[in-house]
This record gives structure tokens, C-alpha cells and sequence, in this order.
């Protein structure tokens, strides 16, 4: 891979702003309030360069479009994540990595090193993290419609299970022959700025269960010798930026802690989910991950005092504020159409297949002229995917330099929900992804293929003609 070196905007002597803007000479910002990762720079041919690598080269080697983790970034947002529970934190702490945001083997494998416990919410991503050697023990089971089979092997695996609601409890108690450790997913009715379909500690959430249940809940799982309920959990939403509400959710938890010990239950631990927000554009000013912590746990210290309570274990569960900003998107540049007055398209070679977050929450991104950082960005273009849908759009509006067919444009912050959430619309193969670090990339997701879209397909005998 080609050497690179920092550019910045004054060092170019350029007026017209230019995709140089995106890169931050500032080393120390945590990285969920960078647009790009922390290893992004421009090398002596233009080039973005992430992990030392050119980008340009990372897609002649695999393909388009191409998901880039950038390590440093990841383990970086890890760090901070563990060492700010550990300052400011005087009792016992775990962070836990919500693998719903990347789950497959390099990402679990990588948390784990960095101390981290791990989140799944379902079989698939349970299997990943035991093949990634993640200890059972750190693994914990979410998930508000675990199936019977999922339990099964939740039990089998000796993970602890985050129980939703009745249906599960209920479930679990016919099925353990042993005792199973369990935490109870309680709704804390606590309001977030986020997006609707992502809020999930409101009253009218599909999560956890009501408040107006706890002491019934409570009293189930005490006459259960078979449950052994070590904890509760609650989470408050995604992407947030607000701070107030973390103070809130203490006080509620550690009040439904008290209720529970009246009940025989010995509870330990208190998850506070996760839910902090990244920058995916100018306009976004999250908090860092130290001062999220340090609130989170000031007003754990503080709830406890108040109620002249030991110092539970406390855990958070953050995905997008660890995975989020270390990766980019690589795509292609094919075909472009002028609507005169009106717009112009500049479509890739990926789209709602690869991303679907635009389509689905009206998401906004930033875009960069990878193979042209320093060329002035002189045109407005919408950068349009390439599936037969009318809102398969990247980014409307996007400020760019002139494209032409073959040139490579990368979108910054896709590392949450983008390969977790991607799909096989219009049979399209999902791409491929690689962990880059020290001018060296590996790879960690092989591209799908044209015969892996129908691997599954059967044709009945009498169609056979």
C-alpha cells in the first residue's frame, strides 16, 4: 500500500472547500465524534488512504462496493470505553459491545481482546460470538421474541439471558433443569430526541417489561428455584445526544433494584444500555465517549447514595458509538443523468442493498471523492444507488467535484447497521468487508456471489421443463 501523510485545507491554498475538509488533524477526538476514522489521510496521489492503505488500491484487490474498517478506530472507541468505566466508575464495570450494529467473527473477536462482554440478540449472532472464542460468560442473550430453539441455545451455551417478557420467563422456567442467570428487560418510560423506530424506553415500546408489572414479575421469578436473577436492564433508545436522561434511567433502576431485593432477588448488576449518538454530518455534535461515561456513572454513584445502596456491577451496551465511525463505503461511479433545472444523478454500483438506513430512516450522510480529495467541490450531485427504486438514493444534494464513470466515492460513518442490515434486493450479492491497519488489509467478509443468491433456490419437479 502507498505511503500517506496528512493533508490539510490551508496547506492546499485552495478557497473552494474540497473533500480535504473531512480530515481532522486532531488525533484526540473520540472517534464517535469523527466523520471519518481516525486513521484517514490523503497520500501523494490524492488518494484517501484508511489504516495506511489507499482506497483505491483496496478496491482493485476486492471489489466494489467495499466496506473499509479501519482497527485503530475500533479498538480505540474499545479503550475508551473500558478506561473511562474504570476512572470514573469506583465499583465493578462492563462494557458490553451491542453486536447488532456489526456482528460477524473479526468485529466479535476484536471487542473481546479489548476487554469487552458482547451482545446478541439472536442465534445466528450467539453462534458468531461463541466462534469468534468469546467466553460464554460475557456473552449476554436480548432479544424481545427469543424462540424456543434460541433459549435452547442460550442454555446449552451457559450465556446469561436478558428475559423480555412473560412468554420467555415462562419458557425458561419449563425448560431449565438447572438454574439459568437471567437480567430482566424492564421499560423505563423515559422519552429520547431520536428517531421514532428507534426509541425503545418509552411506555409503548415493544421492549421489556411494563412498569406496571414489576412486582408481579418480581414475585414469579423469586418462587422460580430454577431462575437465578442477577440483574435488570433497561435502554432508553439510539443515537442520542442528550445527556439528562441517563440521570433519570439511574434513578429508576436503581428504585426497581430496592423492589426486587424485597423479593428475595439478589440483584447485582444494572444495565444501562447504550444509545450514544456519532457525527455523521457537520451539523451532529454528540457527546465524547469519556464524558458519556463519566455522566452514566456519576449518576449511578449518585442514585445509590440516595438510596444508601451498595454499588451495583453497572454495565453499558453501546454499538453504534463503537463500530459506527470506523468504517467507510467504497463505491463505484457508473452512469450520470442531467434533469435539466432540477437535478443531477450520479449513480454507484451499491445502494439500499448495502446501506439501507437512507431509505429506512431518512438517514444523512457525507460523501468523498476518494480517487480526488483535493479537487474543488464544484457540483451538486445525488448520488443515486443502482436498484430498481425510486428512494434507493445515497445522498441527495451532495457537494462533489465533476465525477466520471469509474471513479471511486466513499461514504464515511457505515459501520452501524449497514452490513447488519444489508439484503439481497434485486439479487444483488452483498459486498465484501476488510480490517485495515498498518498499510495492511485482511479480509473478514467474503463477497457474496451470483451462485450463492440462489444456493438456497429449489425448483419443483414439475417446473422442471
Amino acid at each position: 500500500m502507498t505511503n500517506s501523510m496528512v493533508y490539510t485545507l490551508a496547506s492546499t491554498n485552495q478557497i473552494t472547500p474540497s473533500s480535504l475538509d473531512y480530515l481532522e488533524a486532531d488525533g484526540s477526538a473520540s472517534p464517535n465524534q469523527r466523520i471519518l476514522p481516525l486513521s484517514a489521510q490523503v497520500n501523494e496521489h490524492d488518494h484517501l488512504t484508511i489504516g495506511g492503505c489507499d482506497v483505491l488500491d483496496l478496491i482493485e484487490e476486492f471489489g466494489s462496493p467495499l466496506y473499509i474498517l479501519d482497527e485503530t478506530t475500533l479498538r480505540t472507541a474499545c479503550q475508551q470505553y473500558r478506561q473511562a468505566f474504570e476512572r470514573y466508575y469506583p465499583g465493578e464495570s462492563l462494557v458490553m459491545y451491542a453486536s447488532k450494529a456489526w456482528n460477524c467473527l473479526a468485529v466479535c473477536a476484536i471487542a473481546a481482546q479489548e476487554g469487552l462482554a458482547i451482545d446478541v440478540v439472536s442465534g445466528g449472532e450467539l453462534l458468531s460470538a461463541l466462534q469468534a472464542r468469546v467466553s460464554p460468560e460475557q456473552i449476554y442473550f436480548h432479544g424481545n421474541n427469543k424462540s424456543q430453539h434460541e433459549l435452547q441455545q442460550g442454555i446449552a451455551a451457559g450465556c446469561r439471558i436478558v428475559v423480555d417478557n412473560w412468554h420467555e420467563l415462562k419458557i425458561l422456567s419449563a425448560l431449565a433443569v438447572s438454574p439459568i442467570t437471567i437480567l430482566l428487560r424492564l421499560t423505563p418510560g423515559i422519552e429520547c430526541h431520536t428517531h421514532e423506530y428507534i426509541k425503545t424506553g418509552h411506555i409503548d415500546s415493544k421492549f421489556g417489561f411494563d412498569p406496571d408489572q414489576l412486582e408481579a414479575v418480581f414475585a414469579y421469578v423469586a418462587q422460580q428455584s430454577n431462575l437465578h436473577c442477577i440483574g435488570l436492564h433497561a435502554h432508553i433508545g439510539s443515537q442520542i445526544f442528550e445527556l439528562q436522561p441517563h440521570q433519570d434511567l439511574a434513578n429508576v433502576l436503581v428504585s426497581w433494584m430496592e423492589t426486587a431485593k424485597r423479593y428475595g432477588l439478589p440483584i447485582s448488576e444494572l444495565d444501562v444500555g447504550g444509545g450514544l449518538g456519532i457525527r455523521y454530518t457537520e451539523t451532529d455534535d454528540p457527546p465524547s465517549i469519556t464524558d458519556w461515561a463519566n455522566v452514566v456513572c456519576k449518576h449511578m454513584i449518585k442514585a445509590c447514595e440516595q438510596a444508601n445502596v451498595p454499588l451495583p456491577r453497572l454495565i453499558c451496551e453501546p454499538g453504534r458509538s463503537l463500530i459506527g465511525s470506523a468504517c467507510i463505503t467504497a463505491y463505484t461511479v457508473g452512469g450520470q443523468k442531467t434533469v435539466p433545472g432540477i437535478r443531477h444523478y450520479a449513480a454507484v454500483d451499491g445502494g439500499m442493498s448495502d446501506n439501507p438506513r437512507p431509505i429506512t430512516y431518512q438517514s444523512v450522510y457525507r460523501v468523498l471523492a476518494a480517487s480526488k480529495m483535493s479537487a474543488p467541490l464544484s457540483e451538486t450531485i445525488t448520488l443515486a444507488g443502482k436498484h430498481c427504486e425510486s428512494g434507493d438514493v445515497v445522498i441527495h444534494d451532495a457537494q462533489l467535484p465533476p465525477l466520471a464513470p469509474g471513479d471511486i466515492v466513499v461514504i464515511p460513518a457505515t459501520g452501524a447497521y449497514n452490513y447488519s442490515m444489508a439484503s439481497n434486493y434485486n439479487r444483488v450479492p452483498r459486498p465484501a468487508a476488510v480490517l485495515v491497519h498498518n498499510g495492511q488489509a485482511a479480509l473478514i467478509v467474503e463477497r457474496e456471489t451470483d451462485a450463492d443468491l440462489i444456493r438456497y433456490d429449489r425448483l419443483p419437479p414439475h417446473l422442471q421443463v
